[in-house]
């Protein structure tokens, strides 16, 4: 098993499936496997592959398009989500055993592990899935495994206009906001689509720049060819060896980056990314976990009083409001559904604090017959202090897409 889990690469991981799968057919085939169908031998040879060489009974699960996460609560009970709705499965493990070794087969490409002096781990899967775990003693009812799925096929904003997410005007005016180089946070709650997002965003970055990503599980997926990913690194058996976050951030400063992507910021490094923004890394781009524009900038005061520097709280809100531009909102609907409710500027500062316009924002009317969101989204008839810039810097916008509607 070491030697799959260490496997040099998918050719050599390739063949040796297609070699163990020669194998299991061959012992069927000897066996005569007497009163099995064609389908049945080959769900067969299909569970033992997965069971020996992937992850046993979540590869197929994982291979199903329409399933967005997996959550698997000790070995009896694997919850989905499809559609934004969550059901329980007929799949299982075996033993808690067979989900044990799952779980080390997860963690050992990347290098990380867990066991009792360190119950919790995240992790990615190899195609960019983000995985977190938990077992006893913190969970009480056996290992945890909750995987958000993160597929191959690449969505783009014309995407998120068909989704309903989405209009053509926003996606132009954030287009404007990445080649004007303004700092922008993308805020959201769990599962709204932050991180997909802030691909889709980075979209709009030329090819010719150098981008530096920092995150604590790799995810980030962007299209240009110039970019160094940077991932952090928990403690080792010894609680010595960790690489935070916030050290790759101070750290990414000495790479001559043109930008700097976070992909979430979750603690202390948020002081260290607001210098950057304010200090000549102007075009850079974070997450915040927050449900309003207004929240997540009161989420960043409080990971900045988290970096212990005693800042007070007017020199907090002076680098939050000269680091950051433009806030964009995502959320999740009651019926699944993810759409972009504000495109947010900031304005400034008044009576000590980040003040906040809303250009563009979602308006929800109600459900259809099907529960499904009825709304449609509006500009609120400000235009952003910046407009002026778009001219002078060469590029196009009509004034009209911030008309009131």
């Amino acid at each position: 098993m070491d030697d799959i889990n260490t496997a040099a690469d998918e050719e050599s991981l390739s063949r040796m499936k297609n070699k163990m799968k020669g194998v299991i057919e061959n012992f069927i085939a000897e066996e005569k496997a007497a009163g099995l169908s064609r389908e049945m031998r080959t769900k067969i040879v299909s569970e033992l592959l997965d069971d020996v060489l992937g992850l046993g009974p979540l590869e197929e699960l994982l291979r199903q398009d329409d399933i967005s996460e997996i959550m698997v609560n000790g070995p009896n009970d694997i919850y989905v989500e499809k559609g934004g709705k969550i059901t329980l499965t007929d799949t299982h493990f075996t033993a808690e055993s067979q989900l044990r070794t799952v779980i080390d087969r997860i963690l050992a490409p990347i290098g990380r592990r867990v066991d009792e002096s360190s119950p919790l781990v995240d992790a990615r899967l190899k195609d960019g899935s983000r995985v977190n775990i938990v077992i006893p003693p913190l969970s009480l009812i056996g290992p945890t495994i909750t995987i958000r799925k993160f597929g191959d096929e690449k969505l783009g904003m014309q995407d998120l206009i068909q989704f309903g997410s989405i209009e053509q005007r926003m996606i132009d005016f954030a287009g404007i906001c990445v080649k004007l180089r303004k700092n922008i946070i993308i805020s959201g709650g769990t599962g709204s689509g932050k991180t997909t997002l802030l691909n889709m965003v980075s979209s709009f970055i030329p090819d010719d720049e150098r981008i530096v990503t920092i995150e604590d599980s790799a995810e980030l997926k962007l299209r240009q060819r110039h970019v160094i990913t940077l991932e952090s690194k928990p403690p080792n058996i010894e609680g010595k060896g960790a690489i935070t976050i916030q050290r790759l951030v101070i750290n990414s400063l000495r790479m001559r980056p043109d930008r700097i992507i976070i992909g979430e910021c979750r603690g202390g490094e948020a002081l260290d990314m607001l210098q950057a923004m304010n200090t000549g890394h102007d075009g850079s781009l974070s997450t915040a976990h927050a449900n309003s524009p207004l929240d997540a900038i009161s989420r960043l005061m409080t990971m900045v009083i988290m970096a212990g520097t005693e800042l007070p709280g007017k020199a907090i809100v002076e680098q939050i409001a000269s680091a950051i531009q433009i806030v964009i909102q995502t959320s999740r609907f009651s019926d699944g559904s993810r759409k972009i409710t504000h495109i947010t500027e900031v304005i400034g500062i008044e009576n000590g604090n980040v003040q906040l316009r809303d250009l563009f924002r979602f308006k929800q009317e109600g459900l259809n017959n099907s529960g499904k969101v009825i709304g449609s989204f509006h500009a609120e008839g400000h235009l952003p202090t910046f407009f002026d810039d778009i001219a002078i810097h060469g590029l196009k916008l009509s004034k009209g897409i911030f008309n009131k509607d």
